[in-house]
């Protein structure tokens, strides 16, 4: 796996012969779940890379921009690379349905439809028969634990709930994370399990096979770890104990300690040297509060309340050592099989730049994205149960404290700041993409902006 990223590189723009098959691209990308640009139209488009991955399947990166369009705060927008799997047939199956981009209309794949091979089981196989059989094509590199062998004949089918990337399933044997945002560097979600697996944590799925490119720098490009099949995400789990009116706090006490037998094992896994200063972090924190607060007006009035929590998170004790830690952390993120909590999706947020999201930061990050995710799923039907997730945040640090050897709670200043810095997250988030759960966070901003507990 490689160590070191590459420089950004300058997209050249799609050549005259790809020029058909550009103008469906720009109008298919911003419809894509993954997409991340939502909000601002493809203005250009660039082709970074295209390797015929096998008979019929295209695997592209391209730039996509969005010309002039300011940013908040001002500044234009670079634009963002995307991994394209490219199915080309010239009798499309009526059954790829929602899967077809469009027929080209000139060039060398004129009078060809396209489509998203990932959604076509045949290519889905294919793309399996690559990642079991090592080797190059082209930039691509496919590569494998020889301690893992993958079976042949694997039924594959693509998750229906895409996130920033796209998920493939064989035979409930093993899924497939396809990345669609694709920066330079190793992924997260690629070191930190392998790492984590060499630790002897058996809490994390651990890589059996994995792809990357090198043109037009070093990045990876999908994961296959093993699928547990008879497990349940915690989050369906909190639904379902807050819709039958049972205690949670059991689960959450157990998920505290899976937690921090991860946090334990990151720590040993990848030894950090001096930790991010509590002022840095807390500028860091006040800069995104500023620019979320630019594009959600809703936020402005607690702007100066959250901005204490920021300012205290200054003169706090420090807490625990900076380390490595998962980054996203939420019940969508945990799963339960049987009694024992598994974590997954060690990608981080996929919308910040993937040198933060390697780099190490307090545990209380990934503690405070829990307890917000415990407030979440209490607020998913009225009457809210506000106590419901009192209870849970209370077990789920109980349980922390009880394997890690310090209490989360007893780090008022860190939480509170760490816990605040995810709801303005949340906040612009569901303003851009869901803006009927935005009452959610909000609340949570009231609170914390007042009173700070």
């Amino acid at each position: 796996m490689p160590k070191t990223a590459s420089p950004r590189p300058r997209p050249a723009q799609l050549p005259e012969p790809m020029g058909s098959l550009g103008e469906l691209l720009r109008d298919w990308l911003p419809k894509q779940r993954w997409f991340a640009g939502k909000d601002r139209p493809v203005t250009d488009l660039g082709l970074l890379s295209m390797t015929e991955l096998f008979p019929g399947c295209l695997h592209l990166l391209v730039h996509a921009g969005h010309g002039t369009v300011p940013a908040p705060g001002g500044a234009p927008p670079a634009g963002d690379c995307y991994q394209l799997l490219l199915g080309v047939r010239e009798h499309p199956s009526p059954r790829l349905g929602r899967a077809l981009i469009g027929r080209v209309g000139d060039g060398p794949l004129a009078g060809l439809t396209v489509y998203d091979a990932l959604r076509d089981p045949r290519m889905a196989q294919l793309l399996l028969e690559r990642l079991r059989h090592p080797g190059k094509a082209g930039p691509l590199r496919f590569e494998a634990d020889p301690a893992r062998p993958v079976p042949a004949g694997l039924v594959p089918r693509l998750l229906d709930a895409e996130q920033s990337n796209s998920s493939l399933v064989y035979g409930d044997e093993f899924i497939l994370k396809v990345f669609r945002r694709i920066q330079p560097g190793v992924n997260p979600d690629l070191e930190v399990p392998g790492a984590l697996a060499r630790q002897g944590c058996g809490r994390v799925p651990a890589p059996v096979a994995w792809f990357r490119t090198s043109r037009p720098c070093q990045a990876t490009l999908g994961v296959l770890q093993p699928f547990l099949h008879d497990a349940t995400d915690g989050w369906s789990l909190a639904l379902d104990a807050l819709a039958g009116g049972h205690d949670f706090t059991a689960q959450a006490r157990e998920l505290g300690r899976a937690t921090a037998d991860v946090h334990l094992a990151l720590a040993a896994a990848f030894p950090a040297g001096a930790g991010a200063e509590n002022g840095r972090t807390a500028a860091a924190m006040t800069e995104r509060l500023t620019a979320a607060a630019h594009c959600v007006p809703a936020l402005r009035p607690f702007v100066p309340g959250l901005r204490s929590a920021f300012a205290a998170l200054s003169t706090c004790d420090t807490g625990p050592p900076a380390q490595r830690v998962h980054g996203d952390l939420h019940l969508g993120q945990v799963l339960r099989a049987g009694r024992d909590w598994f974590v997954i999706d060690f990608e981080g947020e996929p919308s910040r730049p993937l040198s933060e999201r390697r780099s190490v930061h307090s545990p209380v990050r990934d503690i405070a994205g829990m307890l917000r995710s415990f407030d979440y799923a209490a607020r998913q039907r009225r009457p809210w149960r506000p106590q419901w997730a009192r209870r849970c945040r209370e077990a789920y640090c109980a349980g922390y404290a009880a394997r890690a050897g310090w209490d989360p709670r007893k780090k008022h200043g860190l939480l509170r700041a760490y816990e605040t810095d995810r709801a303005v997250y949340e906040v612009l988030y569901e303003a851009r993409h869901r803006p009927d759960w935005l009452p959610v966070p909000m609340a949570a901003i009231e609170r914390l902006a007042v009173r700070g507990d």
